[in-house]
């Protein structure tokens, strides 16, 4: 396994959404393989908790990835207490699912601003350092659901496609500036993310330290694409050449189409409170008019690890 090997140099990674799920897993396996590693996160008690925990060579520092400031100085910290950002893996993402319909515009609008927003103003952010360096890794957390149509799942697709368009658009851009660029795609993971949701056929969620395993390889052996689990690299290559008739059919054989439609809203209750985030409404009908809707205040804290 990767992680059973020293990664040479004792690199030093920042992450987002460090302070759980697939964020929290990497920062682990990266400390276990020699790295120094600052755990970002919007829940800055929990990543400080997180960092203590695995002792030297780890920081946990407070970040809004929607807040170009707030990134920088995440770096800034990061950089001040373990040295030189040699690795970014812009982690942080939420996932309310539901209907497209029944979804509220500020949910819509929380999703582009830590999915989208938040890799972007990371990216801004390291690469001055890392252009003056020569060197540098920028790592993304896709999904699969950025190359694969996932009803119920629309906007968290689309802003998820944006983040693989944008690493591989980098990756062109500063080609021969000695850095590289990472599209990590999970499928369903065990996370927060899934709760409530019906899975899929034939294929098994995979568990947080299954994609830390993949990015310690990744960040050993840089390559520009990465997908958990490895089998689904075949099938995401295949899709566009079976065409949408044949594709859509498989889909629905292993349930993809229904995924995230077929839910259980209680069991996704926590999560969605927990990101901030209005449930999806089944079905869609306008509020009575002595009941006033339920709004979202866009300047509340969000919850952005995954």
């Amino acid at each position: 396994m990767a992680t059973k090997q020293q990664i040479t140099g004792s690199r030093v990674v920042a992450i987002t959404g460090a302070a759980r799920g697939i964020g929290l897993a990497t920062a682990k396996a990266l400390h276990a393989a020699g790295c120094k590693v600052a755990l970002g996160d919007i829940d800055a008690e929990e990543a400080r908790r997180q960092a203590e925990g695995l002792g030297e060579r780890a920081v946990g520092l407070a970040v809004d990835v929607t807040d170009p400031a707030s990134f920088a100085s995440f770096l800034a910290d990061a950089e001040q207490a373990l040295g030189p950002i040699d690795v970014l893996h812009n982690n942080a993402g939420i996932m309310p699912i539901g209907p497209f319909l029944d979804e509220s515009p500020e949910t819509a609008e929380r999703v582009l601003r830590i999915n989208v927003q938040g890799c972007l103003n990371g990216m801004k952010a390291a690469l001055p350092g890392m252009l003056a360096r020569g060197r540098g890794h920028i790592i993304n957390t896709a999904s699969v659901a950025g190359k694969s149509p996932v009803p119920g799942g629309l906007t968290y697709a689309a802003s998820k496609a944006a983040v693989v368009s944008a690493t591989e658009t980098a990756r062109v851009e500063y080609a021969g500036r000695g850095l590289h660029f990472t599209c990590v795609m999970p499928s369903f993971t065990n996370t927060d993310l899934v709760n409530g949701t019906s899975g899929t056929r034939f294929v098994k969620n995979v568990e947080p330290e299954d994609v830390a395993e993949a990015i310690v390889d990744v960040v050993r052996r840089p390559r520009p694409d990465v997908v958990v689990p490895r089998i689904l690299t075949g099938v995401l290559k295949t899709q566009p050449l079976l065409g949408r008739r044949l594709r859509d059919t498989m889909n629905h054989l292993i349930k993809a189409d229904r995924a995230f439609l077929e839910i259980d809203q209680q069991a996704r209750a926590g999560y969605e409170q927990r990101i901030g985030t209005t449930p999806a409404r089944a079905p869609l009908t306008a509020a009575p008019a002595d009941e006033p809707a339920v709004e979202v205040d866009p300047d509340e804290v969000l919850d952005q690890t995954r």
